[in-house]
């Protein structure tokens, strides 16, 4: 689809927000919008170019509709001494009502011919695509890379110009993973699996959200898409693949030594997480191989700091209310031990 045409439509659109009040104004000012009015993938620029002529139909029939209102309503008014007399009666019009039931279906048809087409192409999955496994939690996201050995949370890293294959699932309630820039919405149901694709066309983060509402903080299940060059593609995937590196000083060593604690008085986060090259292979949340690489933690909510790690560690309840992250009640210093820690995972 042309640029000029793309623009056009933002413009409207952007017109249409600041109609609906300046409530929107934060959002729309965001330097990273979750907007599908700017495409930068394959699927979400197949979906933009169908939105437009459904669009501008919707323009055209509300012009008309609302130009025959306004024709009614002048035409018919009340004139100066006819108060109390009814208008006249018109009982019927067969052309007129052939042509208001016909105009309609013939919109409708057209939108639904075009609406098939788009599907059928959206449902043609490239041959050469990445495979990415996408599981669902409450609230966050698991991405396997079942190609290449890899397991990461609410950071999807894929290469530009390489389509990407999703083969999305839940492992609790219904999700919906939606990345407004690379891709439509898709559900993800537990007992069932969804497929999606997309290829990036540009390098970038793009941000997603569940769409879906799926408990109490669904608002707060965000991932990023990360779009590398190939080259740095290939470098992370190289990073990724390499155990853990546990350190054995400091605080750090001192927050390891706390997390693979077997004992009866530790927190046993090994139970729940995963760590490659430890006895760590907990399966309930994230794999913590490689976290201090991530740019955000808790689903994109916080930034990916010492200090942050620290406070989701020592109280997630206050950060995320009802995450099935526990406070486990360990002290400042230990939850700072285990952020050490945690951080130099790399």
């Amino acid at each position: 689809m042309p640029a000029p045409h793309r623009r056009i439509i933002r413009r409207l659109a952007g017109g249409m927000a600041l109609l609906a009040g300046t409530g929107l104004l934060p959002a729309c000012a965001s330097p990273n919008p979750q907007s599908t009015l700017s495409p930068e993938g394959s699927h979400a620029a197949i979906i933009f170019d169908l939105y437009i002529p459904i669009f501008w139909a919707a323009v055209l029939v509300f012009v008309v509709v609302e130009a025959v209102l306004l024709y009614s309503v002048w035409r018919y008014r009340q004139r100066p001494g006819q108060e109390g007399e009814l208008p006249a009666q018109v009982h019927g019009n067969t052309r007129l009502e052939i042509a208001w039931t016909v105009a309609p279906a013939i919109v409708v048809a057209i939108i639904a011919i075009m609406t098939f087409r788009t599907q059928a192409i959206l449902a043609s999955f490239p041959t050469d695509a990445l495979n990415v496994r996408v599981i669902g939690h409450q609230w966050w996201w698991e991405f396997q890379y079942p190609d290449l050995g890899i397991t990461t949370a609410n950071e999807l890293h894929v290469p530009v110009g390489r389509p990407v294959k999703l083969t999305l699932e839940s492992a609790d309630v219904i999700h919906s993973f939606w990345i407004p820039r690379l891709a439509g919405k898709t559900d993800t149901i537990p007992g069932l699996t969804n497929q999606l694709w997309f290829r990036a066309d540009r390098p970038g983060i793009y941000r997603g959200q569940c769409a879906e509402f799926c408990g109490m903080q669904h608002a707060l299940m965000g991932l990023r898409v990360i779009v590398n060059t190939q080259s740095d593609f290939d470098a992370w995937v190289r990073a990724q693949r390499q155990p853990a590196t546990i350190p054995t000083t400091g605080a750090a060593a001192r927050g390891a030594q706390l997390f693979l604690d077997r004992s009866d008085t530790a927190p046993k986060c090994w139970s729940c997480h995963t760590i490659a090259g430890t006895d760590a292979q907990g399966k309930v949340g994230p794999d913590l191989t490689h976290v201090g690489s991530r740019t955000t933690i808790v689903a994109g909510l916080l930034e990916n700091t010492p200090e942050n790690l620290a406070k989701w560690i020592h109280n997630p309840q206050a950060i995320k209310k009802g995450a099935l992250m526990p406070n486990l009640g360990l002290s400042e210093q230990q939850a700072a031990d285990l952020a050490a820690f945690l951080s130099s995972l790399r």
